[in-house]
């Protein structure tokens, strides 16, 4: 079974807001076995949903539209959803009553018109109840038995009808597949490097099981996708073939979807009761930031200094100015003595320390742009390497912070 998911509002094509509703729909659809076809953004244009609606009738079981179902003259949904069923208004009065127990409790204006018309809904429509606001669900079904359901676009509002009302609805009307999706997140490998590497097993994988490659800065996703009937088959097909991917790249893999490098990381400093510090330049906080993105965070992280500025290498930090004169800022004997004194000064088992250029401007070092040193200090010392991260500053840096992490897991499993 297919689904495809209609937004409407010109505020999404504008770029005003981001289209989370349409993530939220796709993945809980995917729980239940119901697969997304196709996510399409139309206008608030009459002529612009009746033709998305024909198109998605052609493709797919399942319509979801979200939007333009509120008060005002440019929310034409339910106008246009009864165009294209040859359908007419009709007063719900639950809905009316809801409509005004709502103003009367949260409202000091007085219940228009306009907020009256929320009640009214296409004749053909099953009512799907919005306890979180006014406008209404609606389900419906076309002579092809496509079903269409139209949400409103306000999120807490289209989540409440999605799990409590359309999931249910859908599972009791339409028997659906099991599907699984199972993620290996790698490290420190590029795309096509990757993909040589496991040619042999990918051409090899079963019918049912496809691969997808999910590349970010610093890190490749393999996304292993399959679809059956029995649930207890799926998992060992999936799970037979994933052991399989994990002898082949045992080295660069450091967990499964959901579990980031840092988590990863994190994972470790608490099994092992060892602590981490951080002395960051050009990353300016950003390892600090992922690492105290959770809390109970101070059970294992001392702290950071943010040394952007030389002067606060050689004032906070304490590192030597002869160094930084006859090395350069950028050098590995400043992040190693960045990591070592950041290290010593919170009393930490660990330590990450970072500087480089991400540009644009080289400032006060020789090297170029995306020349970076991180740094790793253990229990018995410091290792330090130098990376070429390009020349774009925000890939420079999140790739800086994923390269730093992927040290420290390696140096930790030393301990």
């Amino acid at each position: 079974m297919q689904a495809e998911i209609i937004t409407i509002g010109d505020e999404i094509l504008i770029g005003q807001i981001v289209d989370t509703n349409s993530a939220f729909i796709a993945e809980e659809f995917n729980k239940i076995g119901l697969s997304v076809y196709q996510i399409t953004s139309v206008q608030d244009d009459r002529l612009h949903i009746l033709q998305a609606l024909e198109n998605a009738e052609k493709n797919v079981d399942v319509v979801i539209i979200t939007g333009g179902l509120g008060p005002t003259k440019d929310d034409i949904t339910k106008h246009t959803l009864c165009e294209y069923f040859n359908d007419y208004l009709k007063q719900d009065d639950a809905v009316l009553k809801h409509v005004e127990e709502i103003f009367a409790k949260y409202s000091d204006r007085p219940l228009l018109q306009v907020n009256k018309d929320q009640a009214l809904l296409p004749s053909k429509a099953t009512t799907l109840f919005n306890e979180q606001g006014t406008a209404p669900g609606m389900w419906m079904k076309s002579k092809s038995n496509t079903v269409f359901v139209s949400l409103p676009g306000v999120p807490f509002e289209m989540k409440a009808l999605i799990k409590n009302q359309v999931i249910p609805k859908i599972q009791s009307e339409f028997k659906l597949p099991f599907i699984l999706h199972k993620t290996i997140v790698t490290y420190g490998v590029g795309e096509s490097a990757l993909a040589a590497q496991i040619e042999d097993w990918e051409n090899q994988l079963p019918a049912h099981i496809s691969l997808a490659y999910l590349p970010s800065l610093g890190s490749v996703r393999l996304r292993l996708s399959a679809k059956g009937d029995s649930k207890e088959a799926v998992n060992k097909d999936v799970n037979l073939e994933v052991k399989k991917l994990y002898e082949l790249i045992s080295d660069v893999t450091y967990g499964e979807e959901g579990e980031d490098i840092h988590e990863v990381v994190v994972k470790l400093l608490k099994s092992k009761n060892m602590t981490l510090a951080t002395a960051e330049s050009f990353t300016g906080g950003s390892i600090a930031s992922k690492i105290t993105a959770k809390p109970g965070s101070s059970a294992y992280y001392k702290g950071t200094v943010v040394s952007y500025a030389t002067e606060a290498k050689i004032n906070v930090l304490q590192i030597p100015e002869e160094i930084i004169n006859t090395y350069s800022v950028v050098s590995k004997q400043v992040v190693e003595a960045m990591a070592l004194n950041v290290k010593k000064l919170l009393n930490a088992d660990f330590a990450i320390a970072t500087t480089g250029n991400a540009g644009p401007e080289k400032g006060d070092s020789n090297e170029e742009v995306g020349d970076v040193f991180i740094a790793v200090a253990t229990p018995s010392g410091v290792y330090s390497e130098q990376f070429k991260m390009g020349t774009q500053r925000e890939r420079v840096v999140q790739r800086s912070v994923n390269k730093a992490f992927e040290l420290l897991e390696k140096e930790i499993l030393n301990f």
